[in-house]
This record gives structure tokens, sequence and C-alpha cells, in this order.
């Protein structure tokens, strides 16, 4: 994500809010499923009982009502005896709902799903969750006063789930540590285009409607899913080693100078591959979509298709935008975080590299960077590593005080050992879950060095440390 920009009029919004994204108690689900997979920030997000292993979504969507229809056929694999389990849900009607083929149960508590097979499911046994569901999806109001899920457009809709938001739009283990391989086919009226992570594999017309199938074989946290609908000007293409670009672009956000921005995608992956590894992913690609900006102020790190939304006054795709969003590919995408309290090791890593780019590129130094950072107040309203509560999680420390650390460790163990330890911990956790104690062991280990009191200050202690 880049910097979550708020509008002025969000108190209108709060009308179309169906669900807040805190974590205000909804009734507890039965005694024998799991709710929550116990995340510091947002304890109600995902489920416990069972690991995912691959999400089949099929999605019909009819923009003028806004009504959703869609079937979710989950494959997991339980991690202990699972009489009932829970999906993650906000709104939307549930119909019909079987585990391998015969008929479930379901009762709902807030945004839970509880599941009650016809035969519990046994521990270490793979089982397919199928879910019908219809509705107008919700937008939901996050605690730091930003929006996400499903937000309608004047000409469809684009789906945005940092951090809860996907299951506006369908049922899942909701949260970062369980990630999960996907193909998303979406139904849109005839002369619209939908667009998904992945590869586009199949398109289809009939009666009036079109079918779009998006295959995603990497493993991939929910929150990066992405589904947007509307007119599109799409550009296919390859980078020099022939990866695959898919571009989406409102007709309306065409100009030249965002065209161009997005043209420097291949340099960009190029010069971020020399840096932290191969690209993680089969393909790569933008989409840039006319949305509401009092709604969406901010660009999102979507699995190989980060969003960035434009307005009549403007989008929020620039230069340094997309480097951010692109290195998120590595930092958050392939490389994510086990609970929320590591968005650090998103946003910061993430924030560096946009200042590496700068410095690289004829702009501002990195130590610029730093300094104009180590200057704002803001940046020290908490340690990185503890955002202490959902509100927090996207809030300026996050972002520069988490590149600051970094910058610190450059300084503390050199340029050689510094690149390396970025790379390694890009290759070597690759499709993985990863914590904050892991990434500062893995400084030590990788420099040599005892660093214990350069994190004690500037990853984990409160206020300003004095620095030379």
């Amino acid at each position: 994500m880049h910097h979550r920009v708020l509008g002025g009029a969000l108190a209108a919004l709060l009308l179309l809010t169906a669900c807040s994204g805190g974590q205000a108690a909804p009734a507890p689900p039965p005694a024998d499923s799991v709710s929550g997979v116990g995340d510091p920030l947002f304890p109600l997000a995902g489920n416990g009982g069972y690991d995912v292993s691959h999400y089949g979504l099929v999605l019909d969507y009819e923009p003028a009502t806004g009504l959703l229809r869609g079937t979710a056929k989950i494959t997991a694999r339980a991690t202990r005896q699972l009489p009932a389990f829970n999906l993650d849900l906000s709104g939307l009607t549930v119909g019909t709902v079987t585990v391998d083929g015969a008929a479930a149960k379901t009762s709902r508590a807030g945004t839970e799903l509880t599941v009650r097979p016809a035969h519990a499911v046994a521990r270490g046994a793979a089982f397919i969750a199928t879910v019908e569901y219809s509705g107008v999806p919700s937008i939901i109001k996050d605690d730091d006063g930003s929006h996400e899920g499903w937000i309608r457009t004047d000409d469809g809709a684009v789906a945005l789930g940092e951090p809860v938001g996907s299951m506006t739009w369908f049922p899942g283990n909701n949260h970062p540590s369980d990630k999960a391989a996907y193909d998303i086919a979406v139904t849109v009226p005839a002369g619209l285009t939908a667009v998904s992570n992945g590869e586009l594999t199949a398109t289809r017309t009939s009666g009036g409607r079109s079918t779009f199938q998006w295959h995603s074989a990497e493993p991939m946290a929910s929150y990066l899913t992405t589904v947007a609908i509307g007119h599109f000007q799409v550009t296919q293409s390859h980078t020099a080693s022939g990866l695959p670009v898919y571009v989406a672009v409102d007709p309306r956000e065409a100009g030249e100078d965002r065209s161009g921005v997005l043209r420097k995608i291949p340099e960009i992956l190029d010069w971020e591959s020399a840096l932290f590894g191969p690209y993680p992913f089969s393909s790569t690609g933008a989409i840039v979509d006319r949305v509401d900006r009092e709604v969406v102020g901010y660009a999102l790190e979507n699995q190989t298709k980060p969003v960035f939304p434009g307005d009549t006054e403007g989008t929020t795709l620039d230069e340094p935008t997309l480097v951010h969003e692109l290195a998120h590919q590595w930092f958050g995408d392939s490389v994510t975080p086990r609970t929320w309290q590591g968005m650090w090791l998103n946003e910061g890593f993430a924030t560096y590299t946009e200042w590496l780019w700068d410095e690289q590129h004829g702009g501002d130094s990195v130590q610029k960077h730093f300094d104009t950072a180590y200057a704002d107040d803001a940046q020290w309203e908490f340690p990185p590593a503890d955002p202490g509560s959902a509100e927090n999680v996207s809030d300026a420390p996050v972002y520069g005080r988490g590149a600051m650390v970094l910058h610190k460790v450059r300084q503390a163990v050199g340029d050689k050992d510094f690149f390396t330890i970025l790379r390694t911990w890009a290759v070597e956790h690759r499709h993985g879950n990863v914590n904050t104690a892991e990434f500062t062991a893995w400084c030590e280990k990788h420099s040599g060095k005892n660093l214990s009191g350069l994190f004690a200050a500037w990853l984990y202690g409160d206020g300003r440390p004095k620095t030379p």
C-alpha cells in the first residue's frame, strides 16, 4: 500500500458501511469451531483448525444493481478434528453449503460463518467446502478511517482487501498467515472487462455476458486478491525476460503521463530483481481504475496487479508509487508477515526501495530521505514493530520509521552485507510467512554483528533516538 490518503467527506460514507473493520466481538461461534487466529491487531481475522491450499471462485456481477452471485470452492486440510469450522464472510446471503459433496449446516455471527459438516473432518484430512452466496457486497470502514471491500464504480467495481476486505466478496480464511492458490472466474455484461490476479487463461461471451478466467498458481494472501470490473484499455506485453505484463487502464485515466509511467514496469522490475532476486510470480501488471477518491485514496499492492485509483482530480499513479507497489511483490506479497503486527516488513521495505530508486535515478539521496523522515514528528508516535492497535497499522512509523530501521542496519553492517541480507531474505523466504524477530535474527546471522542495541532503539523503542 502507498500511504493511505483520505478524503474529507468520510462521514457520508458511514451510510454505505455494512460492517466495520474494527474488532468489536460478535456473538461467539460454537465452542467446537475456532474463530480468529489470534492476530494481535485483528483478533477475529482468519480461523483456526485448517489450512487452505486453493480457492476456486466463480462470480457473476451485475453493475446496474450491484448484485454479486458467487460460488466458492475451498480446498483445505484439517489441522485438528473439525466437527465445525469457520469462514470469514461479511454480509451477503449464504445459500447451499456442502463439505465433500454432502450438505452442511451453517450459522452466522457477525462476520463469522460457521459450517458444520454432516460428519466431522478428521485431523490431517483434506476436504472441499463449497459455499453458494449472493447479495450486494459491502464497503468496510477500517479503524484508521480508510475504506476497503467491494467498491462500486460508475461502470463496475473494484475489490480491495487490505487488511480484511476480501471477506466482503468471498468466504475464506481471511488472514495473511494462510496463503493459497486461486482460480477466479468472473462473468459480467458483454463489453465490460473483468481483471484479477495472475494470468488470464480463457475468455468467452455468450448470451450477452462475458466470462474471464484468471489463474494464480503461487500462494496468495486473501488481502492481496482483487477483481476490477469496467471499461478498460488493456495492454499485454512481455518483459525482456519473457514475463507477461497485463495492464488495464480506465480509458478516462489513459493520459500519456500515466501511460508513460506504466511503461516503466519492466525497467523497475529489472532493477528490483537485481536487488531482491528473481521476480516471485508468473506475471505482472497494473490496474488503473476511476474510483471515488473520497472512498479510496490509496494505491494497493494486489499480487501481480497493483491497483491505482484515479478520478477527475488525478490518480495515485506516479513513478515513486509504482516503484513502491512493485517492491511489495517481494516484500508483502511473496514474503508475507505472519500477523498484521509485522506490517513494517511490508511498508518499511517498500518505502526504502523508493528511496533507493530515487537516489539511483537522479533524485534525492537515501540519506536525505532519511533526514526528512527523521525530522517528521509523526514518525515517532509508536515503534514500527508494535503499531499497538488496528487504527495505526498504516500510519507513518510503519512506512518512514520502518525504512529508517533498514538504513540504520545498512550503516551498521555496510553495503555488501546489507544488500545480501535483503536479497537472501526475499529469496529464501519466497512465498512464505515471516515475523520481525526472524528478520532481526537474519540481519545478525548474515552480518555477524550484534545489532540488539540498534533494534531496541530504532525498531522497538519509544521516542526519537539520537543519530549522528
